[in-house]
């Protein structure tokens, strides 16, 4: 049964009001019952606490249970619940801070230093200009007089230092002090507070990564460093519990996180206003950084710590042809199915933990550009207590790890093949740790599946994109090749492949719900339908907060002409919502996609997002706009947050748990790629990377219901125009 916020929650303890990064909230509370579910509630918590990423823990400085412990920065009030724009306009009740948290977990903070924040902050409110894409990146920090530094050593022995970065929907990061790095205010905090504490921990309240080189002129100064991804509105009492040791961090990074900027591979063509070249083809992430650059790597892709250590071992490795034993991802009698039974252990002694298993799989050097490894299956093992253990089982088709054919240069154009040859096996806890097991042959190349080409670049547009070379020791080095240009006029194709006309039919009286039974075909309902009832169906209402659904929402489809609902189609409530429904109403701000993907725990989302489902029902939500499928291809893109990891394996399967997870409550989520301004990319990149893997796999587990395109006529998303269906 739900309850009023306040009894779910607690006491939340909160200093003051919570600073919503969604001030850009684009309608009018209407609905001011603030009545959340509190199950749902918990399991936001819980994931939240599930993704946060543990990226260092020198010493055993963390967890900190009930030691004296003073909080620096004042993020630690003004915590970031979430990213800014369509994806984070959500009308929450209540955010947790960290700072309450904290109190709430047990932890003693120091008081004189926390009231000094508090003044402070209530001295200084952040401000928003009301002007969308104009949000603050960050909110400027309290100078610190290392004075007080100094002073809270003699009540506290640890410190905590709390650093709050967002970005959003039209709103890139930038390169500048306050978005991708720090200010000369927060460095001049960290100076202070790692001069006067021998324990000093560093938490980053984000939705996208940020600048973390700096780390490296502190050396062991900072102890513990925490990314704690924007969490929702269990956000920050999710991370008190990670940091007090209520809950074993558990979070595994989806992105790789680079020494510098310059280093990621899309750094020279990100930014751009009107176009982005995707000309660093498959070499995404650390599909780029294992291939051709480990060195510029700080922290790589898949990792992350916990309080107690792991023995993985690896039990057996067995091909089963013709069956996958991952539920809900049938690989057909065709499918080649490798099949890896692991072992984990808790090796430690005092706490309890979960650890993440990853397989990676190599590839040929053959004809087309292959990067070192792709992530190929993931799975999570339950909470093990010291010295218990658990089997895990991971499997993938070795289909899967076909490349798509752009050029011609195999003798298949337009087709996913497999190149002859050797395809290594790594299992390990991250890419770069995971260690060969077993080798998988190809003898001859095979065509996995023909398509047509759909995707080309224009030939007035042509570029050149990176592919895999040598240099003179033999070393992998990227070279260029000239993008395959379209040979194929994309009208005479979507012309050729336009269903056979229906022809007018009149009013026949069939309504939808006739269908529906089983009493007439959908074809000879369409056929009554005027040219403008058509048109209408086909863009819907195209206004947001159309009066025809629940207030606040995102557009109605279906029934939005009296005609129309006169032949049984209901006006369709669609509603923004990757982290959580915006709409003139109070409801439940989740975990960011980037938080929930860091769990690497699929049920999770699934068990999170049916609840999420359910909120819609009783909201009046028919779709979500949700979940985002977009590829984290660089750390600047501003609605990073809303998405979920740089590898398209991993978005598939937190997407298809948010598809499967919204659905199960008879609602629907509708998954899909967002853009913002032209692209180009080769069609070697757009399928295996951004969109096919991603949406394929999304719909293989889920099967959507419906699938998402650009709100503004005739800019759709490019998976509408090239999606991957037979025969395209």
């Amino acid at each position: 049964m739900p309850q009023p916020a306040a009894i779910e929650s607690g006491d939340r303890s909160h200093a003051l009001p919570p600073v919503e990064s969604v001030a850009q909230i684009s309608s009018i509370l209407q609905d001011a019952d603030p009545t959340l579910d509190p199950a749902l509630a918990a399991l936001a918590r819980q994931a939240a606490a599930e993704g946060v990423v543990l990226l260092r823990n020198d010493d055993g400085i963390l967890p900190i249970r009930d030691r004296p412990t003073a909080v620096f920065g004042r993020v630690q009030y003004d915590w970031f619940a979430v990213g800014y724009g369509s994806g984070g306009d959500v009308k929450v009740p209540y955010v947790w801070n960290l700072t309450a948290g904290l109190r709430d977990a047990g932890v003693a903070v120091d008081e004189g230093v926390a009231e000094q924040y508090r003044q402070w902050c209530a001295a200084h409110r952040p401000s928003f200009d009301g002007t969308w894409g104009n949000w603050p990146h960050h909110f400027p920090e309290m100078p610190l007089d290392p004075a007080v530094a100094t002073d809270a050593t003699t009540r506290a022995d640890t410190a905590v230092v709390v650093i709050g970065r967002a970005a959003g929907e039209a709103r890139e990061s930038t390169l500048t002090p306050g978005s991708y790095f720090l200010t000369d205010d927060e460095r001049a905090m960290l100076d202070a507070v790692t001069a006067a504490f021998a324990r000093t921990v560093v938490v980053i309240d984000a939705g996208n990564v940020m600048d973390l080189g700096w780390l490296a002129d502190y050396g062991d100064r900072i102890g513990g460093v925490l990314y704690a991804w924007q969490g929702g509105m269990e956000g920050g009492r999710a991370v008190a519990a990670v940091l007090a040791g209520e809950v074993a961090p558990s979070g595994r990074l989806t992105d790789t996180i680079a020494w510098r900027y310059d280093d990621y591979p899309s750094a020279g063509n990100f930014g751009d206003p009107d176009v982005g070249v995707y000309a660093e083809d498959v070499f995404v992430g650390y599909r780029y950084f294992e291939t051709f650059a480990p060195e510029r790597v700080q922290f790589p892709f898949g990792f992350g710590l916990g309080y107690t250590t792991f023995a993985v071992e690896v039990a057996e490795v067995s091909d089963g042809a013709g069956r996958r034993g991952e539920a809900g991802d049938a690989g057909g009698a065709d499918a080649e199915i490798v099949r890896i039974l692991v072992d984990v252990r808790n090796t430690g002694a005092e706490h309890a933990g979960k650890e993440v298993v990853q397989v990676y799989v190599g590839a040929p050097e053959g004809l087309l550009a292959q990067p070192a490894r792709r992530l190929a299956a993931f799975a999570k093992t339950p909470l093990l207590a010291p010295g218990e253990s658990a089997r895990l089982e991971l499997t993938f088709d070795l289909r899967d790890l076909a490349s798509y054919d752009d050029g011609g240069v195999t003798g298949h154009r337009s087709a996913y093949v497999l190149e002859p040859g050797a395809y290594p096996v790594f299992v390990g806890t991250d890419v770069r740790t995971a260690t060969e097991v077993a080798v998988r042959r190809v003898d001859r190349l095979r065509v996995v599946r023909q398509l047509s080409e759909a995707a080309a670049v224009d030939p007035a547009h042509a570029f050149r994109r990176m592919t895999r070379g040598r240099d003179d020791a033999g070393r992998p080095v990227p070279a260029w090749e000239d993008v395959p240009t379209r040979t194929v006029s994309r009208r005479e194709r979507v012309l050729d492949a336009l269903p056979a006309e229906i022809a007018p039919a009149g009013d026949r009286g069939i309504r939808l719900d006739d269908v529906a039974a089983g009493d007439a075909t959908l074809d000879a309902f369409v056929a009554q339908l005027s040219d403008d009832e058509l048109a209408l169906l086909a863009r819907g209402d195209i206004t947001m907060h159309s009066p025809l659904g629940t207030a606040g929402n995102a557009g109605v489809l279906g029934g939005v002409s009296a005609g129309l609902r006169e032949r049984g189609v209901r006006p369709v409530t669609t509603t923004d919502g990757p982290s959580g429904l915006r709409l003139a109403a109070y409801a439940s701000l989740l975990p960011s996609g980037t938080a929930l993907a860091s769990t690497w725990n699929a049920p999770l989302v699934r068990e999170l997002a049916a609840l999420h489902g359910q909120e819609m029902v009783r909201k009046g939500s028919d779709v979500l706009l949700s979940p985002g499928m977009n590829i984290h291809r660089d750390p600047l893109c501003g609605r990073n947050f809303e998405y979920y990891s740089e590898d398209p394996l991993v978005t598939g399967r937190m997407g298809a748990a948010v598809v499967a997870g919204v659905q199960s409550a008879g609602v629907s989520a509708c998954a899909g790629a967002r853009r913002r301004r032209l692209r180009w990319s080769g069609e070697h990149a757009v399928r295996p990377v951004p969109l096919s893997d991603p949406l394929r796999v999304g719909s293989r587990r889920a099967r959507p219901a419906c699938g998402i395109r650009h709100r503004r006529r005739g800019r759709c998303a490019a998976v509408q125009l090239h999606g991957d269906r037979p025969g395209c």
